[in-house]
């Protein structure tokens, strides 16, 4: 599944969703999320609709139109052929949510994920509400080179269990651990056997050092070679990611490989 807003940011989101749906052969579900008509009423006031608000929902409705055009122009131009447009009416966000529920991921872009534009909001609430397995694409996104980021944490080991597929495709995985960054006592070779079962040949490499997890883990994932890094989001309570920052703040803000978030 892959969010859009109508805009030019679109096409990139598209095209790394278009990666992914390919590798399996899988639907490539497009979802036009608009600005919802429902966000106006509590400016609006009980029983009172003056000029200005029957004018600001007219405004909503023509851009919801012209995005859903330029949603529809995207999934076109992508050429993929297993490629569905849905485009959502108020209350968006509900939609929004029953579709990543009836999805194996949801892919956005990198604006989206360190919290600018449309999307942003959407993303949040995918990962940390629905809790809902996302990629986050950059360029160069590729299935091929995978990390995973490992503490022995329930968030790790529901994002490389939910991740399986994608590991299944790869043809080299690399299990990254920084265990004096982390507070867990865990032995990585578990995760490796885990995997061995599964068919999934993976290799570890161990980082050392006390600092952020974050950026060792992303040193380590970039000397790798890796194009995606498969970690958990949010380890810790959401109020807490934000006034402290954290791992996932730190993977998010990155510049480093395309990211396969799980919460």
């Amino acid at each position: 599944m892959v969010p859009l807003a109508g805009s030019p940011a679109d096409a990139g989101a598209l095209a790394a969703g278009r990666i992914v749906a390919q590798a399996f052969g899988a639907e490539l579900a497009a979802v036009h999320a608009p600005a919802d008509i429902a966000d106006l009423m509590p400016w609006m006031g009980e029983g009172f609709m003056g000029g200005v608000q029957i004018s600001a929902m007219e405004s909503l409705k023509e851009a919801a139109s012209a995005g859903e055009q330029a949603a529809r122009a995207a999934c076109d131009a992508v050429g993929y052929g297993k490629t569905r447009l849905t485009s959502l009416a108020s209350p968006v966000w509900a939609g929004l949510a029953m579709e990543s529920r009836l999805s194996d991921v949801v892919v956005f872009d990198q604006q989206a994920a360190c919290g600018r534009g449309p999307l942003a909001e959407a993303f949040q609430q995918i990962v940390a509400d629905e809790q809902r397995p996302v990629i986050v694409a950059r360029e160069g996104l590729d299935l091929r080179v995978i990390a995973l980021a490992w503490d022995g944490g329930k968030e790790a080991s529901r994002a490389v269990r939910t991740a399986m597929p994608i590991l299944e495709k790869a043809s080299e995985v690399v299990i990254l651990c920084a265990p004096d960054a982390s507070s867990r006592s865990f032995d990585p070779g578990r995760l490796r056997d885990f995997l061995a079962a599964r068919g999934v040949k993976a290799k570890i490499r161990s980082v050392e050092g006390a600092n952020d997890a974050g950026h060792l883990l992303l040193a380590a994932a970039k000397e790798a070679g890796a194009w995606v890094l498969v970690a958990g989001a949010f380890g810790h309570t959401r109020l807490r990611e934000y006034i402290f920052g954290g791992t996932t703040r730190t993977l998010l803000n990155s510049d480093g490989p395309s990211l396969f978030l799980s919460h």
